[in-house]
Parts: structure tokens; sequence; C-alpha cells
């Protein structure tokens, strides 16, 4: 089928069964002393030092609150851990903050960011909090996720995804010092390099806006391309939510929806342990749409079964949606007896494959779809809420 008749049946399908008014229901989230929904990123965990500082001049305050002393603008210094303490400078607590006078960004390792910093002693390191309004951290985070040039219907869509996943990570964090931390673990934050005038109209037109069910915020996860179907969430983790659920995806044509990795005997050999030199790779069970969940694998040493997930990190695949087929040389046929001299990697997608594909945003948007109906196509029965905090 063609490209362009496939999405004409399946966008004209879309509209039928997501064409809404949208009504918004409010969600009150309890901040108290707080203007804004602030969010704690770990920017830094476990670090020897972190390079600190400010744009403009900068309190520098113990965890108590007490005034221990001022960094200068634009100027930086090296926090230690010392003697279980945090050292800066001439000053050593239990914890110190830094905060920024008027608009100030503060330094945390390598980049800017908004907000103020706290520094805790942490695992024989240090960790260096970013505590951020959220709405200003996902001016970052879209930038990081998404590229700031997308049709801002995707990066809409996005914003509220993010938006949705940060609550959510906040209401269930497992430790009192920060919510989520900036990498693909959670969300990629790198602070002001990522902002954009794209951003900024994305997050602002969705202000508060995020995806609930059952009243609750959702956990709104997201990848970059599933390669033509995304997968039920128990499928690919454990626990099953109703609102992930696998779901045509749109990302046809995405520079990830189809790859091929190439592996000699010796390289695949080398970075699967336990079977010596490898013979075969065969799937013993996998998803509905297709993406591996157990391979067994078979050398001249023994044998073991993966993991797709597994296989994908110490491969350094995209994704688990793949097929391992064996390679010949010298013209061998594949039934001669001989062992293969090498394996070829074909998979789609990238990421983990459950929630809203952003490539399927991506197109979704160039043809016309909001980001109310992207986002009511990735999250099943979900509905759009607007936090209130106080």
């Amino acid at each position: 089928m063609q490209s362009g008749v496939f999405f004409a049946s399946v966008f004209s399908t879309l509209k039928k069964r997501y064409f809404w008014i949208s009504l918004l229901f409010w969600l009150v989230m309890v901040a108290p002393a707080q203007a804004a929904l602030i969010l704690r990123v770990a920017v830094e965990d476990g670090a020897s030092q972190v390079k600190v500082g400010s744009s403009t001049k900068a309190a520098i305050r113990d965890g108590s609150g007490r005034n221990l002393g001022e960094l200068s603008a634009n100027s930086s210094q090296s926090a230690q851990f010392r003697s279980g303490k945090v050292a800066l400078g001439r000053w050593a607590a239990n914890q110190v903050w830094i905060e920024p006078t008027g608009n100030g960004y503060v330094w945390i390792g390598d980049r800017w960011y908004r907000g103020r910093t706290l520094l805790v002693p942490q695992r024989g390191g240090l960790t260096a909090v970013n505590y951020v309004n959220i709405e200003q951290y996902l001016y970052s985070v879209l930038g990081a996720e998404m590229s700031g040039n997308w049709p801002q219907e995707a990066l809409k869509a996005q914003a509220v995804a993010a938006r949705s996943y940060a609550i959510h990570q906040r209401l269930k964090s497992e430790t009192d010092l920060y919510d989520v931390d900036n990498t693909q673990s959670s969300q990629v934050y790198k602070g002001l390099q990522t902002e954009s005038s794209g951003t900024y109209s994305a997050v602002d037109a969705t202000a508060g806006q995020v995806l609930a069910y059952n009243g609750q915020i959702i956990l709104a996860a997201f990848h970059s391309a599933s390669g033509g179907h995304t997968e039920n969430v128990e499928d690919v983790w454990t626990e099953p939510l109703p609102y992930l659920r696998g779901v045509p995806d749109f990302d046809q044509g995405a520079p990830v929806y189809q790859w091929k990795e190439n592996f000699s005997r010796a390289q695949i050999s080398s970075k699967i342990s336990g079977v010596g030199n490898v013979i075969s790779m065969k799937p013993e069970r996998t998803t509905a749409y297709g993406s591996v969940l157990r391979m067994k694998v078979v050398g001249d040493g023994g044998s073991r079964v993966m993991t797709g997930a597994d296989l994908r990190r110490v491969l350094n695949l995209r994704s688990t949606r793949f097929t391992v087929i064996p390679q010949y040389g010298g013209g061998n046929p594949r039934n001669s007896g001989q062992a293969p001299t090498g394996f070829q990697v074909a998979g789609k997608g990238f990421g983990h494959a459950v929630g809203m594909s952003q490539w399927g945003a991506y197109n979704l948007a160039r043809q016309g779809y909001g980001y109310q109906q992207i986002l009511l196509h990735y999250y099943r029965g979900a509905t759009l809420a607007r936090i209130a905090v106080q």
C-alpha cells in the first residue's frame, strides 16, 4: 500500500474516532507557600565535585536557611564532598543552597539552568539538585526530547506528556531528595541550551495541562518511534495500565523507522558472554508486534536465554523490535552445516515503544491533527486536565 493511501485511510479513521470538544477538568495539587509547582531535578548525583555558579549575585545559605555568604555574578566555584559535608570555598555545611538574585541563572556542572541549586552530600559524593518551576523545566525538556522546529501541535503534545510524566514521577518519587533526574531514565533536561521560541510557545500554550485517568495523573511514557505499532505496557515492563495499550503508530518515514546493524561472528561473540563463539540466535518469545522478549543464543561453548532488553543493551541496538539473520561467507548456503561468519540485526523503531511515539506525533501534526487528538490516540481513555496548585 502506498504511504499516502495508508495515511489518508488511517487519518480518516482517527478523525472520526477522536473528534471531540476539548473539556478540561481541574486536578488540585497541594504545594504550600509556592506560587508555582516546583520540580526537583538531579543534575549531578554522587559526584566528587561539582562546579557551580550564578549569572547574577547569589546568596549562599545552609540547609536551615542561614546566610553563609554570596557568590559574585558570572563566577564559579567547585563544591566538594569533604568529611561528610558540602565544602564550597571557605564555607562548609550539611547542605548548601545557591540562590541567584533577580532573574539570574545557576551554573551546574557544564551548563546554565533556571531556578536555584541545592547541594547535598550523598553516597560518598555530592548531589546537585536544580529546583525549577515545572513550566520553565519543560522549556528545556521539549528541546532535548524533540526539535524546537517541529510542528507546534507535536510540541504541544510533547509538553503535555512531559508535564504529566514529571508530575507523576514527583508524586511517586522513592527519594526525598529529588523527583526526576536529567537523563533518559527520566526525561532529558539540558537547561537553557535546548530552549527555543518553539518550545516556549508550546509550553505556554498548554500551561498546566496534564493527562489523567480516573482522576489521577498518568504515567505518560513516550519514545522516539515504534516501527509501526506501539506496545502494551505489561509486555515491556510489568504493571498493566489501561491507558498504555498498543495502538497503530504513524511513524512511517522516520529515520529510525527501520534500521540494520551488522556484526561479525567475533564481534557478537565478544559482546555475549557464556556461550563461546555464537552459532545461532533464535527468539523464544516475542510480543504481538514483534519485539523480542526472550532470545536463545547458542554457541560452541554453551547456550543461554537472554531478554530482548539485555540484548539491546549489550549490542547497543535502537530497540528490542528486531530479527537476527545469520550471514554466510564465501557463498556457502545456509544449510551447508557451516557456522555463520556474522549476523545482521534488522530492526524497527527507537526506544521502548510504550505510549506516545514522537515521530508519530510529528507526522500526525503535519497532517493537521491537534495535540489533543494526538495524545488521546496514544494514551487510551485518558482525559485532558489542568492542575491547580494550592
